[in-house]
Order: C-alpha cells, then sequence, then structure tokens
C-alpha cells in the first residue's frame, strides 16, 4: 500500500511538473509567419537580448536607489557576548588586593540608529530621479536603435527578394535566347559563336542566382539575431502591401531640434548628476547628526548554571554629532574637482550638438543623393526595357547581331539591380534623417 501511495504521489508531481513548464512555455512570445514588418518590430521589442539587458539594468537600478535610500530607515542591530575569565584582574585598595569581577559574563545589546543629518543620504535622495531617467534613457536608446536596425534589415532582405526575381526573369530570357540560338546554329543560320555566347550567360546568371541566395540566407540570420531567434528556427517574412517607394516620402523642412535626441538627454542627465555631486561635497562640511537608543542585558556569576539567573540591566538614549574640522582641504581639493567635471561635460554637450549636426547633415546630403540615384535608376528602367524590347525585334528580324541582343539585356539586368540598390538606399538614409532628427517611433 505504502508503494503504491508513493507511485501515485510521484505521477501526480510528475504531472503538476509538465503541466506547469506547458504553461511556461505557452506564454512564451511567439512570431508569427509571415511576419510583416510591424511584427518584428514588434517582436524584438519585446525580445532582443539588448533590450532585456536594459530592461534588467532598470531593475538594478531600482535596488540600487532603495538600498542608498535605506539609510533613512532605523538601523537596529543586536550583539551578545559571553566570556569565562581564567584569572581575574586584581585591584589594590587602601593596602589590600581585592579580586574584581566575576568568572563568567554575557550580555545581549539591542541598538537602534536613526541617522538625522547625512551628506551621503541626501545625495542619494536627489540622485534617485536621475538615476531612474538615465536607466530609461537607455532603454529608450535600445529601443530606436532596435526599429532602426530590425526595419534596416527588413528592406535589405526585401531587396534580396526582388533582386532574386529580377534574376530569375533574366535566367527564363536567357534560357530562351540559348535554345533559339541552339536552333539557329542546328539549321546552320548562324556559326556556334551566339550558341556559347548565350551558355556563358546563362551560366553566369545561374552562378550569380547562386550567390544571390547564399547573400538573402545571410541576411535571415542576421535579423533572427536582431530578434534574438535562434538560428535553427525558422523564419518566413511576408512583403505583401509593401510599397517600397511609397515609403522613401520624407518632409525635408522639419527643422532639427537637438533637445529631440536620446543622446543628448542622455549627457543633459549625467550634467545634472554631476551637479549633484557638487552640491554632496558642499555638503560634506554638515555635521553628521544621528539619535540612538539602546537596552542591555547584563549577566554575571562565578557559577556558571547560576549564569542567567540574574540580570542587571542597562539602556540609554542620546544624540551623536560628527564634525571634520579640518581634513586637509581634501573637501575643497573635491569641490573644484567636480566643479571641473561639469565644466567637461559642457564642453561634451557642445560636442554632441556640433556632431548631431553634422550627423543630420549628412544624413539629409546622402538622402537626397540616393533620391537623385533613385530617379535616375527608375528612368533608365523604362529606357532600358524600350531598348531591349526593340533590339530583341530587330533580333529576331535578322537585323541585330546577339552581341547587341546580349548588350541590351545586360544593360535592362543591370539597370533592374540598381534600381532596387538606389530604392533600399533612400529607404536607409531616410531612417537615418528619422534617427538624426530623434522622431523614430517606438513602443511604450
Amino acid at each position: 500500500m505504502n508503494m503504491k501511495f508513493n507511485f501515485k504521489r510521484m505521477y501526480s508531481l510528475l504531472f503538476f511538473a509538465v503541466a506547469g513548464c506547458s504553461a511556461i512555455f505557452a506564454q512564451q512570445p511567439t512570431l508569427n509567419a509571415n511576419a510583416t514588418l510591424d511584427d518584428l518590430i514588434n517582436y524584438a521589442l519585446r525580445n532582443r537580448i539588448e533590450l532585456q539587458q536594459a530592461q534588467i539594468d532598470q531593475e538594478i537600478g531600482e535596488r540600487e536607489i532603495a538600498s542608498a535610500l535605506s539609510g533613512w530607515f532605523p538601523q537596529i542591530q543586536a550583539t551578545g557576548s559571553l566570556s569565562h575569565a581564567i584569572q581575574l584582574p586584581t585591584a589594590n585598595i587602601n593596602g589590600q588586593d581585592i579580586t574584581m569581577g566575576q568568572r563568567n559574563n554575557s550580555g545581549l545589546t539591542l541598538q537602534a540608529d536613526q541617522t538625522l543629518i547625512s551628506p551621503e543620504l541626501f545625495q542619494a535622495s536627489k540622485a534617485a530621479q536621475f538615476i531612474r531617467q538615465g536607466n530609461d534613457l537607455q532603454l529608450e536608446n535600445v529601443k530606436i536603435n532596435t526599429v532602426v536596425g530590425v526595419s534596416k534589415a527588413y528592406y535589405d532582405i526585401l531587396t534580396s527578394e526582388e533582386q532574386i526575381k529580377i534574376i530569375l526573369e533574366n535566367i527564363v530570357r536567357l534560357e530562351r535566347q540559348h535554345a533559339e540560338a541552339a536552333a539557329r546554329y542546328e539549321v546552320g543560320l548562324v556559326d556556334k559563336t551566339d550558341y556559347k555566347r548565350a551558355q556563358i550567360s546563362l551560366n553566369n546568371a545561374r552562378a550569380e542566382l547562386k550567390s544571390a541566395r547564399e547573400l538573402r540566407k545571410y541576411k535571415y540570420e542576421y535579423l533572427k539575431m536582431l530578434l534574438a531567434i535562434p538560428t535553427d528556427q525558422s523564419l518566413s517574412l511576408s512583403f505583401v502591401d509593401q510599397n517600397m517607394e511609397a515609403s522613401i516620402v520624407l518632409d525635408t523642412t522639419e527643422l532639427l531640434q537637438i533637445a529631440n535626441r536620446v543622446e543628448f538627454r542622455q549627457l543633459d542627465n549625467l550634467k545634472q548628476i554631476q551637479k549633484l555631486n557638487t552640491q554632496y561635497h558642499k555638503w560634506n562640511f554638515l555635521p553628521r547628526v544621528g539619535a540612538y537608543a539602546n537596552y542591555s542585558a547584563n549577566y554575571r556569576n562565578n557559577a556558571f548554571p547560576d549564569l542567567y539567573r540574574d540580570n542587571f540591566p542597562a539602556s540609554t538614549v542620546g544624540l551623536s554629532l560628527s564634525l571634520p574640522i579640518f581634513q586637509g582641504t581634501r573637501r575643497l581639493q573635491e569641490i573644484r574637482k567636480s566643479e571641473l567635471l561639469e565644466e567637461r561635460l559642457e564642453l561634451d554637450i557642445q560636442n554632441l550638438e556640433n556632431q548631431i549636426s553634422t550627423e543630420y547633415s549628412s544624413a539629409m546630403a546622402l538622402y537626397r543623393a540616393n533620391m537623385n540615384d533613385w530617379k535616375n535608376a527608375k528612368e533608365n528602367i523604362e529606357l532600358s526595357e524600350e531598348v531591349y524590347n526593340t533590339i530583341k525585334l530587330q533580333y529576331d528580324a535578322g537585323v541585330k547581331t546577339y552581341l547587341d541582343l546580349m548588350t541590351a539585356e545586360t544593360n535592362l539586368k543591370t539597370a533592374q539591380i540598381n534600381y532596387l540598390n538606389a530604392l533600399y538606399a533612400v529607404l536607409s538614409s531616410k531612417l537615418d534623417i528619422q534617427k538624426a532628427l530623434g522622431a523614430v517611433a517606438i513602443a511604450n
């Protein structure tokens, strides 16, 4: 019966353990198949390792604040002692040697201290808001970089997918041209040069397709890294309703507001903390004041079994004051050092303002240049398609050579690839401008 009972108990524990694990795994966030860009961003904002680390840093900051502010609460401690005197001390009183004390002694003291004035606690109280703000800004900075990084990776994959489609369309054309060249060669209309050129072009296109697919594989792995997804887990994306051309428009008249940048706010937060440090060193001229109360239970007896029979208690309350009068100018040197650090942070802020302005100008110039390249590439596609279609008709009619047709086909493919690269460059530079403006939208 006992073995049967134990078996049932183990079975029940195992059942609840499995059920609990299933519930835990069921709560884990998952990424749906055919994920859109919004799905990827939302998933990354919940699961990216850097974000999890920033959130842990927030928790650590809260614990540090609570630990520092705990000094305002009463500090209570208990101490105890137990001693046995092998030899008792002897004192000479009025010419007589008298043994002092008793062989067994024990004591228990309970003391409470309350800090009233403390520069360290003044600083901790005022620094709490800046520590929280600094941790929040760090989390915001990671979120901004996450949104920009995931968006660029998504558009990069979309560009690769479109490039692969272009290469596949090119292969279809080349296979048709290769078959036509082979047929013309067999009937004696042309020599084998056109046939070999068609074979070379077809081989190059197939090799290009393999390289593009390998590069696309790496881009998917890079996106998985940003999303904190294991490399062995599959990832499928949806590009439905993703009109890249419609996403490139940007209001270039928006003025730069440096105060919107999270990096500026982080540096300004450090400046406020440094000002508080300067004030702390000035507070060091104040006395440390505290209140205390204690109670002591004292036991003594020559016979150890009777040690705790009698208690001789004592208790006190009072105030304590500590005022450092001269410390060799150390406090003055610390104040001046902290003021110099404030001046240095002011220069850091000025330098950051210059960097942000330069970053914005560079991003805007690159965006406009990429826009020009994109417009030119778009026009070149239309021209290349027209030229290719015309030469194809002329080649079929025997007017143009196969070399002319191959050149037109190469120009068309190059124009299509250049168009996609230019489009991605515009989207990437647009994200850089939004980041420079401090206008990247992130979830709260």
